[in-house]
């Protein structure tokens, strides 16, 4: 290497714990790929909440690269990281799932399968991709309210393990008993909307906790827009019905569900403050949040082909 050639630094979080260990036994081929493109490597495990942020501000400052290998909260820890860090010097972002639903990597375009997803990262094709800021935390691509929400972090990671999304789906079904209607008032494009809801998120992907998914039309990763679907209480049980077929349709068209593109938000909750779930991570006790998408936050590794034709096209 040229003496005058500056040496590229990539730091490798990981959860060591995250679906059933897979990122310890990619590390070999992820070192060893980051080495032969010539980084310098430093390693780092989480061992608790918030752990991946504070590895973020403790040793990413002169680094060119980092991957997380981990869940969807990992990967929301370390981002919350980056964006602390200062915009001009924030290292690329690179995520290996090993998660259990893994919506984010999905969105992304990044394999299922760790050895293909570590594959994809040494390829190394970057967009610029949109951060949402939930008052005064980041996430990386979704904030949701009501039903089902809270299932990520309340469903045991042995759980998880073992079972994946059926975990999530099982868990689901204890709750459903329990979707109670959370009067709120949201302010979006100057419009004012308040009613009864049973569930809402803002969000830049295109599926939300394994269950709904949005048309790839309506989702571009760094346009600047969020995506906001809000679904309203129903009467009674046929509205129900009519919610759930409508989401495992993929239409999300019943009368219930409404669905905005805006580049913030504003929530007013006009009862008991409720939970939030940030990429699966909890921010109770919440009265009031704005929202704002800050556009092209970080710089991410994603699937050449599939992103490519599509950033393309705009």
């Amino acid at each position: 290497m040229a003496g005058s050639e500056r040496v590229k630094k990539a730091l490798i979080i990981i959860n060591p714990i995250a679906g059933d260990g897979t990122a310890l036994k990619v590390l070999p081929e992820l070192i060893g790929g980051l080495s032969k493109k010539g980084y310098i490597c430093t390693c780092a495990a989480t061992r608790g909440k918030a752990d991946a942020t504070g590895l973020v501000l403790s040793y990413a400052a002169d680094k060119d690269l980092i991957i997380c290998s981990g869940g969807d909260g990992t990967a929301n820890e370390v981002i919350r990281g980056m964006m602390q860090l200062p915009e001009k010097t924030r290292p690329t972002f690179g995520f290996i799932p090993c998660g259990s639903t893994n919506d984010f990597a999905t969105t992304l375009g990044i394999p299922k399968r760790a050895l293909g997803a570590v594959r994809m990262v040494l390829e190394g094709y970057t967009i610029p991709v949109d951060v949402g800021r939930f008052n005064e935390r980041y996430y990386a691509y979704v904030c949701a309210f009501g039903a089902f929400t809270h299932l990520s972090y309340s469903t045991s990671q042995q759980a998880k393990n073992m079972f994946g999304l059926l975990a999530y789906v099982a868990k689901g079904l204890e709750t459903l008993k329990d979707i109670v209607p959370i009067r709120m008032r949201f302010t979006i494009n100057g419009e004012v909307i308040e009613d009864d809801f049973a569930f809402g998120c803002i969000s830049n992907s295109e599926i939300i906790g394994g269950v709904i998914r949005l048309k790839k039309s309506w989702v571009e990763l760094n346009d600047g827009m969020f995506e906001i679907t809000l679904i309203r209480y129903p009467p009674d049980s046929m509205g129900f019905s009519k919610i759930i077929n409508s989401i495992t349709s993929g239409e999300m068209n019943c009368e219930y569900i409404s669905i905005y593109h805006a580049s913030e938000v504003d929530i007013e909750v006009l009862g008991d403050p409720i939970a939030f779930s940030l990429d699966g991570e909890p921010e109770d006790g919440i009265k009031h949040a704005h929202i704002v998408n800050v556009r092209s936050g970080i710089d991410c590794i994603i699937k050449k082909k599939k992103e490519k034709a599509r950033i393309a096209a705009r």
